[in-house]
């Protein structure tokens, strides 16, 4: 059996599945489940433990040394709640609109929401709000916004570890120089500021620069 089924003859194919009598659905069908264990629990590689091991050994490489040679570091902005957010650019390989998010019986969670659908390819889906520890945007902050909103989902991938997450919006690709950098202030005790490294300074607002390496290493930790 193929094992993504349900793309050809479960729910999102023909319907053809004999099991869909007994499980009515295909994410309570064992075949989904399996499909989805196996690909939370495979075995990590032992070069991408040492690896990691020796990342996290060494002191963080200095910002300044991710900028290029015109002096500007590549950044993606986007919006979770409330909040303005950025990472770097290269980390997005690519921005989609929302899609139906299937629920990983018993692995689920807070941060893990399950799986999604990418072009034909089952990624994990997360949620970076959560994880960050972020408000819900409310219906008043959408209405005074001065322009149309479209909610994507993005996927971003580092040394092939791949997740996706909702964003409210999306706002692009922004360069920013060291000069627009400025240093988190001690006194922000929010969880959000645990994954900040630098400030941004925007035209009318600060957006928070994350940590790439520790938001990565926590998912894979949390949910691997």
């Amino acid at each position: 059996m193929n094992n993504n089924c349900w793309n050809q003859i479960g729910v999102q194919g023909d319907h053809s599945c004999s099991e869909l009598k007994t499980y009515i659905h295909c994410r309570n069908c064992p075949v989904y489940s399996t499909a989805g264990r196996h690909l939370l629990e495979r075995e990590t590689d032992a070069d991408y433990v040492s690896e990691w091991t020796q990342v996290l050994a060494q002191e963080k490489v200095a910002v300044t040394r991710q900028f290029t040679a015109a002096g500007t570091l590549s950044v993606a902005i986007f919006r979770l709640g409330k909040e303005w957010l950025a990472l770097p650019a290269q980390l997005f390989k690519e921005v989609t609109p929302p899609c139906p998010i299937r629920t990983l019986p018993h692995r689920s969670n807070n941060t893990l929401l399950g799986l999604v659908n990418i072009r034909g390819e089952i990624q994990l889906c997360v949620s970076l709000a959560n994880l960050l520890g972020l408000e819900t945007a409310s219906a008043a902050l959408a209405q005074n916004l001065n322009h149309v909103i479209y909610k994507r989902m993005v996927v971003v991938e580092k040394e092939e570890n791949r997740w996706v997450f909702a964003v409210d919006e999306i706002y692009g690709v922004h360069r920013v120089g060291p000069e627009d950098l400025t240093h988190v202030p001690a006194t922000v005790a929010k969880a959000s500021q645990t994954y900040t490294k630098h400030l941004i300074k925007w035209p009318d607002r600060n957006v928070n620069y994350l940590d790439e390496e520790l938001i990565f290493y926590t998912l894979t930790k949390k949910n691997l």
